[in-house]
């Protein structure tokens, strides 16, 4: 019997024998393919008695620290309220803008809450729980400007700032294609270079911009105007940032935003930042 089998491998066609080393082959990458593939992320047996928080710090009013270097605004107050509905203990951790989705990505923090615009761009890379709030763009600039449209022809030849990697700079590349766009790594530097002279104008969130004025540090400019939000860009308002695949803690998230509203707090904590209605249409 052994001299049989022998005879048989022996005599089998060449054609056959490459085949099935080829079968070998492929059958052995694609087992070490698949040994090395990363897993699908599935938060569904996860505790989330504890959530990371990451936040920027540096846009007031609705993130920013205090004197004493303590992290508030609405975007915080919001956070708390909601790890408060969700009964879970909530940390923060402070994260430079142009870095917060590969920290969300890399595991530094659970979930964004730095008035993070949901849109096309920002989904192919994580996800995003339902709006917390939506306010439209706008324009400022110098009280004697003589700029009085936020027109593209008005503006045209204009510099104008906004914080990079924002909405809003993307926005005013396009909305003002004959205008030099500045882009800065925070508010607070364009916002010096406005109140220096060097720009003839800004452009973010209108809430943003009024209270910047309305301050002693903006007192050397105006709102202009607002601008239209196109979903486009500015996808449908500010969202809460989370891993793909982190199903179980969006649900959480989004059915606290729900109780919130439902309860009044929503309405007591923006009640203390605005004098309006920060969330938009339903």
């Amino acid at each position: 019997m052994q001299r049989l089998r022998v005879r048989l491998h022996l005599d089998l066609p060449e054609n056959f024998m490459r085949f099935a080393r080829s079968l070998t082959l492929a059958v052995a990458a694609l087992a070490m393919a698949s040994s090395f593939a990363p897993a699908r992320a599935d938060d569904s047996a996860k505790d989330w008695s504890t959530i990371k928080i990451g936040t920027e710090g540096a846009y007031p009013p609705f993130n920013f620290l205090t004197a004493g270097g303590e992290l508030t605004g609405f975007d915080i107050d919001i956070a708390k309220a909601l790890c408060d509905n969700m009964k879970v203990t909530c940390t923060f951790v402070a994260q430079d803008w142009d870095g917060m989705i590969p920290a969300l990505q890399n595991n530094k923090f659970d979930a964004i809450i730095a008035s993070m615009s949901i849109t096309p761009e920002r989904q192919q890379q994580i996800d995003f729980t339902n709006k917390y709030y939506n306010t439209p763009p706008a324009i400022a600039v110098p009280k004697d400007s003589p700029i009085t449209e936020t027109t593209a022809e008005a503006l045209a030849g204009k510099t104008i700032g906004a914080q990079g990697s924002t909405t809003h700079s993307q926005a005013a590349e396009i909305l003002f294609p004959d205008s030099e766009i500045k882009v800065y790594p925070t508010s607070e530097e364009y916002k010096l270079d406005i109140g220096n002279g060097r720009l003839d104008g800004v452009m973010d969130d209108v809430v943003v911009l009024s209270q910047w004025i309305d301050s002693p540090d903006g007192a050397c400019c105006k709102v202009l105007g607002t601008l239209p939000a196109d979903p486009k860009i500015y996808g449908v308002g500010a969202g809460i940032g989370l891993r793909k695949g982190d199903e179980k803690l969006k649900k959480m998230f989004n059915d606290a935003i729900v109780a919130i509203r439902k309860d009044g707090t929503y309405k007591t904590i923006q009640d203390k930042y605005f004098k309006f209605d920060v969330y938009g249409a339903e």
